[in-house]
């Protein structure tokens, strides 16, 4: 069968896994992806080009026609498995995935095949990737990054002990479920390594690939590593680090080292960017030491994310407690806190008595208040709960108690509780009617060229049409009738609707 022929062979809408006889209908597109994305590099006198083996695999929906879950389902033609490298490549992929288990990496179900194709099953992760993210985002809060980060060096710890090194870390590989958690996907280039073994093979995503794989000089776990600094650089920054308009450029920079953190970069952070944009692979710190890195473990990780996340930043309060127990954020027990003002840990000497730290604030009627003594060994550890009752109940009765509002009421919600709205979709008319816009909750609108509009609710059940002068009308909505004056711009109102739900997709969204 030629390639030519072989092209017009379409994917079936109805696949069957011929061992369970588990039926899955086919659903939305969701992208392609590279497979066997090996590279060689040709240097000559004449040329300096890189070649790029492998092909596309197609990525759809499929829904499971006996429980109704929807999957992720990687098509591959059998076309491009007709060499014997590339039918090792794929067995050695699905081997690899399969034999992972981690709530951090894309959950493999199952594969099977018929005459045209080989298809894989796996988790659908809903909210796309940290690519598309970036894309919109560019530069990402700290939080945030600390938060995916941590996600990304556990999946990438569980592998590495596993003796898996990935070696195609980048944002497009990194996926997002609907509770924006971080799931480790596309396992192609994957291989196991026996201790003390490296590899030659030139493979990877130019931006990201470690200067190691580049030299040819053999390459293990560390390529990893600096697989991920590249990713922090990028969400920190909004461009990768050795990002040039030319291949060879960006090659060239790779095994120079050459990239520049901006100044208005945290220090600690352009630190722990530094630590894993090592030249030496052997100076990298492994993916254990990346999760115990100081920039991780004191610094505030919020415990989840709201997925308004996908297009605007969060407000999110770092005093709120840390996804990890010792963080920035974290209190500690009261009578820990005192054994410390014992042992002169954490405490300040004012006029010989010992003051914990731990409240910049001032009391309200100093006073009304006694500094905390050390505590003696012959004193229990709830020795300061009675006087810390006195003071509680003078504190309450206290005429005089004023507490000074937040300087932003905002700031003190929880990010998934704020209502965020975002534009997830939109058609431009406007040389003939208007423009068309959908908002993430699923309400749609029209902007008429006459300056009125037309709003229909996430319910579907009321619309609004305000006028050019501003005078709203509200009305129950059916296509099928509307108000005499406003039966034309239903009927383009339904067109815009029925145009962006047929042939866009919901930015944000999957």
């Amino acid at each position: 069968m030629t390639d030519k022929t072989a092209a017009k062979i379409d994917i079936p809408d109805l696949i069957m896994n011929p061992k369970t006889k588990i039926q899955y209908q086919r659903g939305k597109f969701l992208g392609r992806v590279w497979i066997f994305h090996l590279m060689s590099l040709i240097f000559s006198f004449l040329f300096n080009m890189l070649i790029i083996q492998g092909g596309f695999a197609k990525c759809y929906e499929y829904t499971d026609l006996s429980t109704k879950k929807v999957y992720a389902c990687k098509v591959i033609s059998k076309t491009q498995l007709v060499k014997d490298k590339h039918k090792t490549k794929m067995s050695l992929e699905i081997s690899i995935h399969r034999s992972v288990d981690h709530k951090n990496i894309v959950k493999f179900y199952s594969f099977f095949e018929d005459s045209n194709f080989v298809y894989i099953i796996l988790e659908l992760c809903g909210k796309r990737s940290l690519m598309e993210m970036q894309k919109r985002r560019k530069r990402i809060s700290e939080p945030e990054l600390r938060y995916y980060v941590r996600q990304i060096t556990m999946a990438c710890v569980y592998l590495h002990n596993s003796r898996i090194v990935h070696r195609d870390l980048k944002l497009g590989n990194l996926f997002l479920n609907d509770d924006m958690q971080v799931k480790l996907g596309d396992f192609g280039l994957a291989t196991k390594l026996n201790p003390g073994e490296q590899r030659k093979t030139l493979c990877g995503t130019p931006n990201y690939i470690a200067p190691e794989i580049l030299l040819e000089s053999g390459h293990g776990f560390e390529v990893d590593v600096w697989s991920l600094g590249c990713i922090v650089f990028t969400m920190a920054v909004g461009k990768p680090p050795f990002e040039t308009d030319e291949l060879k450029n960006t090659y060239r920079k790779i095994k120079k080292n050459d990239y520049t953190i901006p100044n208005d970069i945290n220090p600690s952070l352009a630190t722990f960017i530094h630590k894993m944009l090592q030249s030496d692979p052997s100076k990298r710190p492994t993916m254990q030491q990346i999760l115990n890195d100081p920039y991780l473990i004191d610094n505030y990780i919020p415990s989840c994310l709201p997925t308004s996340c996908l297009s605007v930043a969060p407000r999110i309060n770092e005093n709120r407690l840390s996804i990890l127990a010792h963080g920035e954020g974290f209190r500690r027990p009261f009578f820990e806190m005192a054994n410390q003002a014992k042992d002169g840990q954490n405490a300040k000497e004012t006029n010989g008595q010992a003051m914990v730290v731990g409240n910049n604030n001032p009391p309200a009627n100093n006073k009304d208040f006694v500094p905390l003594q050390p505590l003696n060994d012959n004193q229990p550890s709830d020795y300061y709960l009675s006087e810390l009752r006195e003071q509680i109940v003078k504190l309450l009765g206290s005429n005089r108690l004023h507490v000074k509002p937040l300087s932003n009421d905002d700031e003190a919600e929880h990010p998934a509780s704020i209502p965020c709205y975002w534009v997830s979709k939109w058609v431009d008319y406007t040389d003939r009617y208007g423009i068309g816009y959908q908002l993430c909750d699923n309400s749609i609108g029209v902007l008429f060229n006459d300056s009125t509009k037309f709003i229909l609710m996430p319910d579907e059940t009321n619309f609004h049409y305000i006028d050019k002068n501003g005078v709203e009308e509200y009305y129950k909505y059916n296509p099928d009738f509307a108000p005499n004056h406003l039966v034309k711009k239903t009927t383009l109102f339904r067109y815009f609707r029925n145009y962006m739900n047929c042939h866009l997709m919901k930015m944000g969204e999957r």
